[in-house]
Order: C-alpha cells, then structure tokens, then sequence
C-alpha cells in the first residue's frame, strides 16, 4: 500500500523509520517531512491544513492510508473530511473532528473525564467575564496554582505558578490580554497534584485496544526541570516504576473507561490516546488528553514495537485490531533532543550540522531539520533527537550522550540530566 505522514518532527521521522520495515508497505510519502524522511520515504510539499491539496495527491498517488502526526489536521477535522464516497477508501489513522476536540478543549476534556469517572484533579474553567470569580477560586486553592488555556497553544499553554498574585495577574494576561491567543479566550484552573508524571500510550480501533510502551518526557528547558517549558527535552521508556500493579489501576480506572467512553459517547476514535498521568501516592490521575503521539515520546515508544506497525494500523479500517499481536522489545529506550540556542524563545535557523555520518548504535530523528545546497541545516527549535537502546535507562542514556557528543551545529544546547528524576 502506499501510506502518506502528515508533519514534519521526529514524530513523524520515527513513524516512517517504523514502517519502512513492513512487507505491506510500497510507496511512503512524508508531507512536508525534513532531512530525515528524505532519506528514507519521499517528501512531498503539501500544507498539513491543506485538505483538498491532501485529497488530490493521495488520488493522484493511490494513497491508501494517513497517518496524521500533528494535532492541528485533527482538531480541523482531516479525518470527517475523508469520509466522503470517493475518500472513504482511505484509512487515516486519528481521530474524527468530535474525538480530537479531547485535545483541542481542556474544558471538553475534563467534562468527558467526569462523566466517564476518569480520576483527574478538580478544576473550572472562568472566561474574561467571569474573571473575578477566577481570582476567588485562586483565593480558594492551595499553592501552586494550576492554569491552563482551554484551546492549542503549542504546548506552551500550561502555567504551574507559586504565588496567588501571580496566578491572578497570569489569568488576566490569558484572558484579557490575549497572552496565548484565542487558546486562552477560556482558562481552566485545576488543583495541583504533587506526584510522579508518566504518559501511556493507547492505539484504537474505535472499540478495541493495544496498550502501547510507557514512557516519560521532560518538558523544561534546563537542568532539573527547570526554567520554560518545551516540546520535550528528552524521553526514557519503559518508566522504571510502572510495575504490574500500577500498570493494572491504569488500564482499569483510566484506559477501559475511556475507550468504553469513546463508544459510549458515539465518538469516532480510530488512532492513538496519550494520556499524561500523575501518580500520586501510587495512583493514577489523569492531567491532559492528547488525540495523537506524543513527541519526542514517540522517538522512544515506536522503535520499541518489534511487530508490524503498519499491519496494526491497516487493521484500525475494520475495526480487527484485537486480532493483531503486538510484540514490545523487552530493553529500555531514552532519547535525547538537541535544541538550537535560544530555544523555546528566539532562535536561528539554517545552522550545517556536522558529525551525523559519526554516529553508532543510535538512531537518529530529524526534527526542525532541512537540506540546502547538499548539506543538513537546523530548521527548527528542536533539531534532532538522538535514540538508543540499553538493559537499562542509564546505559540507554550514556550511549545517546556519546553520541551527542559527536554531533554539532552552532549553538547547540540539550539536556544532560535526562532521567534524572528515575
């Protein structure tokens, strides 16, 4: 079959590394793509957003399969827009219009949360009318405060804020002025859960489900979880304290009623479910949705399934997913992002990066990569994620650093404490 990847990350590098592997698969076309699924599928110049450019090239090309990487094509509804008579032959793998708005409302969520009896933290949602009821309800919590915007802010949309002033003068900010866009027309204030993150990955026919590998990211800019928060610094996978127990409170507290909610709810769901979680105290509450794969969580939790990707996805158009066998490889994975300097405020573009020809026993995904005049050049805030494998997370780890350390391009930053909270 001839698949085509909607994005341009390490996401999506990672999705095309896996799949390349699969005896299904005949042509793979990556839109827009970078350097990396340069070298391994065939980049096409299409806009993410730019449906009927979509649609014409995948008849053109007889593109039987999407596989969409990015949240936006699914909050816009990619997936509604291929359900007519002359689409429906294609298989995209997200969610309907209705299921990425789990991702797109932060308030949609936590009702959805509610009505399934998903464990999360207490909250509610205030607009500029309502703001000086937003401030009481600061009054009323404890520190930290929580401040959420309701819409797609990149995710840069999360405030965990000290002080009371603070928080009330932030909420002004998003809602008043305007601080993340339209995303913040609505904030949700929730309570804040002291505990350890993980995220758990769920892929979906509609009715069935595959619990995928574990994983936990590191969002902040600096050492120790400090300073901005980023599209992710790095990422381990499996998360060491997810035993067998744990692993059992989250499939039946969190994962069944969701799906079981998906179904209940008429929400047409044929994709993937990240689920960031807090475990407090040993259990399992849920902070966020997001409708696709995680990134650079991805980079970690993909190389990790040792069976056919593709075969698993092509099963989502008949719903036969339980019959697929997914087979995890047994070692840890950790990733590492390199940044440009700067990053995730003002950066450059266009730096040559050196040394990749230099690297060993890792793999290495392209994100904000590009090819100008033969050579590959920074294109983005987070550059390239460098992925090994390892008996452990700590050996995973120094084996991605080595290699790290053959790499450059001016101004390079990364994180050298992944893992350091495991």
């Amino acid at each position: 079959m001839n698949v085509l990847i909607l994005g341009s990350g390490g996401r999506e590098h990672a999705f095309a590394q896996s799949i390349i592997k699969s005896s299904l698969l005949n042509k793979l076309y990556v839109a827009p793509g970078n350097a990396g699924t340069h070298e391994i599928a065939t980049n096409v110049d299409l806009g993410i957003t730019d449906f009927p450019a979509i649609k014409k090239f995948v008849l053109d090309n007889d593109v039987t399969m999407i596989i969409v990487g990015p949240e936006a094509p699914l909050v816009e509804g990619v997936y509604d827009y291929f359900q007519t008579e002359e689409l429906k032959h294609v298989n995209v793998i997200g969610p309907s219009k209705q299921g990425a708005v789990l991702e797109g409302s932060k308030e949609f969520a936590k009702e959805f949360m509610e009505r399934n009896n998903v464990p999360t933290a207490a909250y509610k949602s205030f607009t500029k009318d309502n703001l000086k009821e937003g401030m009481s309800f600061i009054d009323s919590l404890k520190p930290p405060y929580v401040l959420k915007a309701d819409g797609l802010a990149g995710g840069k949309g999360v405030l965990i804020i000290e002080h009371a002033d603070e928080a009330k003068e932030s909420l002004e900010e998003m809602l008043v002025g305007g601080k993340f866009g339209e995303a913040s027309n609505k904030v949700v204030i929730e309570e804040f859960l002291d505990g350890i993150e993980m995220s758990v990955f769920v892929m979906t026919d509609g009715t069935s489900y595959k619990v995928m590998p574990t994983a936990k990211d590191y969002k902040r800019i600096g050492e120790g979880d400090t300073g901005l928060n980023t599209g992710g610094m790095g990422a381990v996978s499996p998360v060491p304290f997810a035993d067998d127990v744990l692993m059992q409170k989250i499939e039946e507290r969190v994962i069944k009623p969701t799906i079981n909610g998906f179904v209940k709810e008429n929400i047409v769901y044929k994709g993937f479910v990240f689920i960031g979680l807090m475990i407090v105290d040993g259990e399992p509450e849920v902070i966020e949705y997001n409708v696709r794969m995680g990134d650079p969580e991805t980079e970690v939790v993909l190389p990790r399934i040792s069976s056919d990707l593709l075969a698993h996805l092509h099963a989502f158009a008949k719903a036969e997913l339980h019959k697929e066998n997914l087979i995890l490889d047994s070692r840890s994975a950790t990733t590492v992002m390199c940044v440009a300097g700067g990053y995730p405020e003002a950066y450059e573009k266009g730096m040559v990066i050196s040394g990749l020809e230099n690297v060993e026993d890792s793999i290495v995904f392209h994100a904000g990569t590009a090819l100008k005049d033969g050579k590959i050049v920074t294109n983005g805030g987070r550059v390239m994620a460098v992925t090994s494998f390892g008996p452990d997370f700590k050996q995973a780890l120094k084996k991605s650093y080595q290699n790290l350390d053959k790499l450059s391009f001016d101004k390079m930053y990364y994180r050298t404490d992944i893992g350091f909270d495991l």
